[in-house]
């Protein structure tokens, strides 16, 4: 079973009425004349919620984004101008929703309280059903039981089943009543209306002393409906549990540095940019800070995924997610907790649940018509059945099994599952979707670009092999290491710990100078040291009285780029490297790939241009890159990815990021999509062709309505393990991949 999308406010209270015990203005925050607020919506569950939050909170005077997480319940809210917040709260509370300031642990507890509340209804509506179920069972069976006796069974089946049908349906009523305010249908209106006719029908049966009551159905078609509901609740919270994870990190404790040296507990949310703080072992940074004091090792999974831990010194950056290790260290802060890494990735997750694609638009589209013809539907069934002789208790059994057998509820679930599902999978191995409808354009491409520099290659150099006087590398070390340059921290990784030289002085846009063995010894560039230019990628060193000698670079093939491009092309993707980089970089790199395709030279407009042409020509091309002169190319692009170390322009151009060295990364998002679209056009399919087949049945009389609520049930199964089936695809893939 799976839950019911729809445009209601979930849980087992109305969630009307201002919740916001404290004045809005104290949580709104404002930045270049931006002003922005943070909101906890509770009872939003579903693409109709979504529509309604965000459309009225748009209606705003000067509102310019309102983007609602419905994962998380976060609303985002940016304005400018004189926008009382207070009035934003309003907006939503008037649709029936519930409001508060957004603290991720308020929203998990949110999250919880309203699973434990879906959890009591299903018990009480699984126990009246097993009760109702026993009262009827001498109904069905028992022909020669005075009617005495059937009187009794279904007065007491009526007396258990209304009382437990008010109770556990109030998620339902609570819904359908906020939309018919709202002057909207949602999917939650036929259910009611199926289950109280239902109630209803039966009631009126057992005061007359009629032969057919449905007490028992109408008790299983919540009892079905809540357990799909409770089931969606839970995929969500799992599907973005990483991803509470990261926002929760902004109301973590830290300690601060006072000018006295005192120290003081503080939370992560007052870290303020050039606090001094103290981070002890085994903490975790909550800001990203840069080291003053203390060498230590830090644990870097979470924020690079790199496995082995890494050193850490004096004016290295750490980032939000590090955990430090080995002794404590004191860091100053570069920045607030919200502006971290780790709550722009947190950000970059929440975007990618908000636009909702073709394919939710569609399914949303398609409920919002659907409603009104189910029950235009149902009333034609209802007068068709009198016109023909049926008596008005005969003719209300059909419209109320129409009614049920034909709720919506699997086209609704058809493409939200799928995404929920997918997106969860693609997190959980550190790729983040920053574009709901990425998915879809995702499998679509057939054409894929690499940048070279930090996409297709490690952003970091490394020494490359060509040949060196002996021990040249150990001697320039002493100098690097007093260096910050690329090249000189390359240098170092490579020689390993030593010594530094003596009396070092920084030249800005040169080179190091220090004294080894009693003589001047200078690192940098050809210039610095007096030689004519070469090709860039070196360090020269030179020591008095002794001809200057070269250090050379290149730039690191990620270990799993060969591998990653035969991949993409057993896919029957064409596969091409574009670059800034010289010619004879961009080849070696090629070749190494196993890339035929490439160009060197290019510059931004130049890589724009070309995707401009390949499109024109029907490619579907991907953009993978991650440098300001990728951006471009990053947005024109049909989809575009971007490593996780990319600049904040070409994460924020890109549908998708990924996080570590690993370029299989891209291999894994086409697969997924492609699975993803798969999925939701099998969905799509069987929801039309159980609806096309359900309704005829129901309207000539052949089933009951006890029938048609397992059937509706059996139906939203189908979708609900059909999108369940792409995170045993993606372990079948992760298996297979070399």
């Amino acid at each position: 079973m799976t839950a019911v999308k729809s445009g209601r406010p979930s849980g087992l209270s109305p969630a009307g009425g201002l919740a916001l015990a404290q004045d809005p203005a104290a949580f709104m925050r404002e930045r270049d004349g931006r002003k922005s607020l943070d909101i906890l919506v509770r009872g939003a569950s579903c693409g109709g919620c979504l529509a309604k939050i965000e459309s009225a909170v748009a209606r705003l005077p000067g509102v310019a984004l309102a983007r609602l997480n419905l994962s998380t319940g976060r609303l985002r809210v940016e304005w400018t101008g004189a926008l009382r917040s207070r009035l934003v709260v309003e907006a939503i509370t008037s649709l029936g929703y519930g409001a508060s300031a957004f603290e991720p642990a308020k929203a998990d507890e949110a999250g919880a309280k309203t699973e434990r509340d879906l959890f009591t209804a299903l018990t009480v509506a699984g126990v009246a059903t097993a009760a109702i179920m026993f009262l009827s069972e001498p109904l069905w069976f028992g022909t020669d039981l005075p009617q005495e006796t059937r009187t009794i069974l279904r007065w007491i089946s009526a007396l258990v089943a209304i009382p437990a049908a008010a109770f556990a349906g109030q998620p339902f009523l609570s819904s359908a009543l906020a939309s018919i305010r709202s002057r909207r249908l949602n999917m939650d209106v036929p259910i009611c209306l199926a289950v109280v006719s239902a109630l209803g029908l039966s009631l009126f049966e057992t005061i007359n002393g009629g032969r057919h009551a449905f007490f028992d159905a109408a008790v299983m078609l919540l009892f079905f409906l809540l357990i799909g509901r409770i089931l969606d609740a839970r995929l969500r919270r799992q599907a973005y549990t990483a991803a509470n994870a990261l926002v929760a990190m902004q109301t973590a404790t830290a300690t601060r540095i006072a000018a006295s040296g005192s120290t003081e507990a503080i939370r992560a949310s007052d870290i303020r940019s050039g606090d001094m703080l103290l981070i002890a072992a085994g903490e975790q940074l909550a800001a990203d800070v840069e080291i003053v004091t203390g060498e230590s090792e830090a644990d870097l999974r979470l924020v690079t995924g790199e496995i082995e831990p890494a050193s850490c010194r004096p004016g290295q950056v750490l980032h939000a997610g590090s955990v430090n290790l080995s002794v404590p260290i004191r860091v100053r802060a570069l920045a607030r907790a919200d502006q971290s890494l780790m709550a722009d990735v947190a950000r970059l997750l929440e975007a990618g649940e908000q636009k909702k694609s073709a394919y939710r638009k569609l399914a949303d589209k398609a409920a919002e018509i659907y409603v009104p013809q189910v029950h235009a539907t149902a009333a034609l069934g209802f007068v068709g059945w009198l016109i023909f002789g049926a008596t008005p208790a005969q003719a209300l059994h059909v419209a109320i099994t129409v009614l049920i057998i034909t709720c919506p509820c699997a086209l609704a679930l058809a493409a939200p599952l799928v995404q929920v599902v997918a997106a969860g999978n693609l997190f959980r191995r550190g790729i983040y979707l920053t574009s709901g409808d990425a998915l879809e354009r995702l499998a679509t491409v057939d054409h894929v670009i690499f940048d070279k520099t930090g996409t297709l290659t490690l952003s970091d150099p490394v020494l490359s092999d060509a040949p060196c006087r002996a021990g040249l590398v150990a001697e320039a070390a002493a100098l690097a290491r007093a260096s910050h340059h690329p090249f000189s921290r390359a240098l170092v990784r490579a020689a390993g710990p030593g010594p530094v030289a003596s009396d070092v002085e920084e030249h800005p846009g040169q080179g190091v100078s220090a004294l080894v063995d009693g003589r001047k010894a200078r690192l940098g560039s050809a210039a610095f040291v007096g030689v004519p230019p070469g090709s860039g990628s070196e360090l020269w060193y030179a020591v008095d009285g002794r001809a200057p000698e070269a250090i050379h670079f290149e730039d690191c093939l990620r270990s799993d780029a060969h591998d990653t491009v035969a991949r993409l092309k057993r896919m029957g993707l064409g596969v091409e490297l574009l670059s800034g980089d010289a010619d004879v970089r961009v080849e070696r790199a090629a070749v190494a790939a196993g890339i035929k395709q490439w160009r060197g030279g290019a510059t931004p407009l130049t890589k724009a241009r070309h995707l401009e042409a390949l499109q024109a020509a029907g490619k579907k091309v991907l953009m993978v890159g991650d440098g300001l002169n990728d951006a471009a190319a990053l947005a024109g692009a049909h989809a575009s990815i971007a490593p996780g170390g990319a600049i904040d322009v070409a994460r924020l151009a890109s549908d998708c990021v990924f996080s570590g060295d690993s370029l299989a990364a891209v291999v894994t998002i086409i697969e997924v999509a492609r699975n993803a679209r798969a999925r939701m056009r099998e969905n799509f399919a069987f929801a039309a062709l159980y609806n096309i087949l359900a309704l005829p049945v129901a309207l000539l009389g052949w089933v009951t309505p006890l029938i048609a609520a397992l059937a509706m049930s059996g139906s939203s199964a189908v979708v609900t393990l059909n999108a369940l089936r792409l995170s045993r695809e993606a372990r079948k893939n992760a298996g297979a991949a070399p």
